[in-house]
């Protein structure tokens, strides 16, 4: 970063230059004046002068990326929800029907309050590995016309991972709240919380207490990162949770929860999810066509239970995305021009385990 051509005002200008193009909330203008006066006071001396412009200049790096008055427009359409919902997703009426109501909601209080911020019960999909739950949150993002973006929860043992770490501390940096943002780079994204429930032993009670002040309303509009330590408006964030089980989640994080209970699929509709939903997209990833790769409807019960029950589709999603890297690899290396997988060979594509 330092350049022995650039002087230490110019450095300084240089970044003053990148915060009055950035539209940073009049409070955090005034807390980078003053962090440019004090970098200013070392410009005298140049060894510690450039060690703590370099720290300001990562600073300000963050804070401009911040979306602060940015915002996605939602599409709040019933029809078009409801079309989007089918596409995407086999059977789960009644998950639907949920959904449908809580985009209703949504619209509802748009249409009649359209100046108040759109608030909405804090979905958690609660269900087994592989049922639909991370991508129902996806879903939700999809037909409102949000951004989406994932926070893993699994194995977290330090709060600080959320809440980020002190400017002070040599390892310093942003949360995943704020980095969530950036990725977004929009202030009111769609936010899963992927997994609240393993979270590691000795972290749990201080990253539920983390998780109240995100999902309350009460306080999510002046969230505080550690690193950029200045409140940033939660509020128009929709924050959606998934889990396996509810038995290690704090009873306050559960208050503030609307559980939604995502069930296991049984062997017609996984298969159903696999000819209709997973093999299109699965040809398309391997580079293949629709022509040169048919599965006969008789082996699908072997595709979707190769090794006994699964509760989710996770394993049906490899077999076929395996399927069709082999299928690819014969066609590539000029094996064949197309496969047709039937009875007689279907053993010959599965994964081999």
């Amino acid at each position: 970063m330092r350049s022995s051509l650039v002087t230490s005002d110019q450095a300084i200008d240089k970044l003053i230059v990148k915060t009055e193009t950035a539209n940073l909330p009049a409070g955090l203008e005034e807390k980078v004046d003053e962090i440019y006066s004090q970098l200013k006071l070392n410009s005298k001396a140049p060894e510690i002068f450039w060690e703590s412009y370099e720290r300001v200049a990562k600073y300000i790096d963050w804070v401009v990326k911040l979306p602060w008055e940015k915002s996605s427009k939602d599409i709040l359409d019933i029809n078009y929800a409801k079309e989007k919902l089918n596409e995407g997703h086999h059977g789960l009426t009644d998950i639907k029907e949920r959904l449908l109501e809580y985009i209703s909601v949504l619209a509802l209080q748009k249409a009649r309050n359209p100046e108040k911020d759109i608030r909405a019960p804090i979905l958690l999909f609660v269900g087994l590995v592989g049922t639909g739950k991370t991508t129902m949150a996806q879903s939700i993002a999809h037909v409102l016309n949000r951004e989406f973006v994932r926070i893993p929860f699994g194995g977290l043992g330090d709060p600080a991972y959320l809440r980020g770490i002190s400017r002070i501390n040599p390892e310093s940096e942003p949360g995943q709240i704020i980095k969530a943002l950036i990725s977004a780079k929009t202030k009111n994204p769609v936010i899963l919380l992927d997994e609240i429930d393993r979270v590691a032993d000795e972290a749990l009670n201080t990253v539920m207490g983390v998780l109240v002040e995100l999902l309350d309303p009460e306080q999510n509009h002046k969230f505080t990162d550690n690193y950029i330590d200045y409140p940033f408006d939660l509020s128009q964030v929709l924050f959606c949770a998934t889990c396996n089980n509810t038995t290690r989640i704090a009873t306050a994080v559960m208050d503030r929860l609307e559980p939604i209970q995502m069930p296991s699929y049984n062997d017609e509709e996984k298969i159903a999810i696999g000819r209709d939903y997973i093999l299109g997209k699965a040809i398309t990833e391997a580079g293949l066509t629709s022509q040169e790769l048919k599965i006969s409807d008789s082996v699908w019960p072997q595709i979707v239970r190769p090794l006994g029950f699964d509760a989710g589709v996770r394993t049906l999603k490899r077999n076929i995305e395996g399927l069709c890297r082999k299928v690819a690899k014969m066609i590539f290396e000029g094996q064949v021009t197309q496969v047709a997988i039937d009875e007689t060979n279907i053993k010959q594509y599965l994964p081999q385990w």
